[in-house]
């Protein structure tokens, strides 16, 4: 903005007409205090100051706007139309103007004037706002740079304090500071300690790549010459995303090595004992499975005998004497019950003897097992539904054995005057687990017999798969309480699980899950 000052109103206005139809801002004063006033509160680029006014004349004016902080460098032109003198002209430069005009003037000689100290005026605007930014960046950088050398001497004073060997490198890898532990494995900080090629090649790869490294070196001590083991990290501290140095640390590790490479030896060793000890137990299992495969098989012969002749003697002399062929029918009864128990026991010892695993269609299985049970079935009046199951690696007699159980305990445990309703489904799942998700993409397959019995209290689940366990007494319901067992175990052998639920008199549901594919 633009201040004139004149005590005439027809100079003002034609004056400020003519500086706004070139589109400057203009503020008038008309003595030289009310100039003073405006000076004060207002900034200005340029004073456009009449000479002779009434009151403070035009230098009187100029001496007072350079004499404030705040108005000394703008620029003053002297406006005159008496006092065109030559001492009048030097006076008006000596109090402070920048030009002298006598009037009549040229107004485009003005507007020339005017335009250059606006420019002038522009120039030195950007220049201080360039002065203040390079100055804030001055000081910007004096704070960082007295940050990093407080940082680095925060650094230095921590490095000292650590037990380790510590150091720092420049970008180029090249040391720059080392503390005292240096000096226990190194003469000098000019040289890494032994010269080790490890440590060389960690710095060289960590130059080159800006990235964290580590590794494991051997250090020779000088007062012992023992060589000890330490773990070497080179840690990267960056700055605007440069790597502008690095901090690296050598930590003893060599009791810990030792004491590794101690337990290290000692669980080979334990290892070894193990494996021989399960070798020793595989065999005496297998000789104990052996042993019960032939004392259950040799058991029969004998038992048979007992089956024989005492169905001989009573049918021979039982009407002759009624209480000992009611004694004779219990001798018939136990022979039948351990006959059976000592065959369940034959199946779950062969259990143990692995077999060829095959491609098995267990549709074709199931079915075969319901023309086994066909009077049974026809006797309870069962329906059985059978869904689509996938062909899966097993040992087809064993899988007819799970089956065999399943199906007889879901006839055998049925609710009184209900006929026995059985669904056996099957889908593809992801995991080994009864919640597994469906995924036709799946390892496993999860297969379930759902059944409408009497069920069980979920609190004995853990109780039906162990071998002679049973839930229902003997008077109620037949059974050796082993088939449920010898079902575990094929599963098992099959590298599957088995689970159930069930509520009391609502029925079960056996959960089979078994890999379609063996290893």
């Amino acid at each position: 903005m633009i201040l004139i000052v004149d005590d005439r109103p027809e100079n003002i206005y034609s004056l400020q007409k003519l500086l706004e139809l070139n589109r400057y801002r203009v503020d008038t004063a008309s003595s030289g205090e009310e100039a003073l006033r405006k000076i004060l509160k207002n900034t200005y680029f340029l004073i456009i100051l009449d000479v002779q006014m009434p009151g403070m004349d035009g230098f009187e004016v100029a001496e007072a706007i350079t004499g404030y902080s705040k108005s000394k460098d703008i620029p003053i032109i002297f406006l005159s139309a008496v006092n065109v003198e030559k001492k009048f002209i030097e006076k008006g430069y000596l109090t402070g103007g920048l030009d002298y005009v006598t009037k009549p003037f040229d107004p485009d000689i003005l507007l020339l004037k005017v335009g250059t100290f606006y420019r002038l005026h522009q120039q030195a605007r950007e220049l201080n706002e360039m002065q203040k930014v390079l100055q804030d960046e001055i000081a910007e950088r004096k704070n960082a740079q007295e940050a990093l050398v407080q940082s680095l001497e925060e650094l230095r004073s921590v490095l000292e304090s650590i037990p380790q060997i510590a150091f720092t490198l420049n970008e180029q890898g090249h040391i720059e500071y080392v503390n005292q532990y240096w000096y226990r494995f190194s003469p000098d900080k000019s040289q890494f300690p032994d010269n080790d090629y490890t440590v060389i090649h960690s710095v060289a790869k960590a130059v080159e790549d800006g990235q964290p490294q580590a590794a494991e070196v051997l250090l020779k001590l000088l007062d012992t010459q023992e060589y000890r083991y330490h773990s070497l990290t080179l840690t990267p501290i960056r700055k605007q995303g440069q790597v502008v140095k690095w901090v690296g640390m050598f930590t003893d590790i060599h009791e810990q090595k030792k004491t590794t490479q101690l337990l290290e030896e000692r669980v080979h060793e334990r290892t070894k004992a193990l494996q021989e000890a399960n070798k020793e137990l595989a065999n005496s299992n297998h000789e104990l499975q052996q042993f019960a495969y032939v004392a259950s098989h040799d058991l029969k012969e004998p038992l048979r005998k007992i089956q024989v002749f005492s169905n001989m003697i009573s049918s021979k002399f039982g009407h002759e004497q009624p209480e000992a062929n009611g004694y004779l029918n219990r001798v018939v009864h136990s022979a039948a019950r351990m006959n059976k128990l000592i065959t369940d026991l034959l199946d779950y010892s062969k259990l143990a003897i692995t077999d060829v695993y095959q491609p098995a269609n267990f549709n074709t299985i199931i079915l075969e097992i319901m023309d086994d049970m066909e009077l049974l079935i026809q006797e309870k009046q069962a329906v059985i539904e059978v869904g689509e199951i996938p062909v899966i690696d097993a040992i087809a007699a064993q899988i007819r054995q799970v089956f065999q159980n399943i199906l007889s305990n879901a006839l055998k445990f049925s609710r009184e005057g209900i006929p026995p309703d059985i669904r056996i489904t099957a889908d593809i799942v992801r995991d080994l687990s009864p919640d597994s998700i469906t995924d036709a993409h799946g390892a496993y397959c999860r297969i379930a017999v759902q059944d409408n019995g009497i069920g069980f209290n979920e609190a004995y689940l853990h109780k039906i798969f162990v071998i002679f366990q049973r839930l229902h007494g003997r008077a109620e319901y037949e059974g050796t309480g082993i088939g449920l067992a010898i079902v575990k175990k094929i599963i098992d052998t099959h590298g599957g699980l088995i689970t159930a639920s069930s509520e009391e008199g609502k029925g079960s549901t056996f959960y089979i899950l078994l890999p379609l594919k063996q290893s």
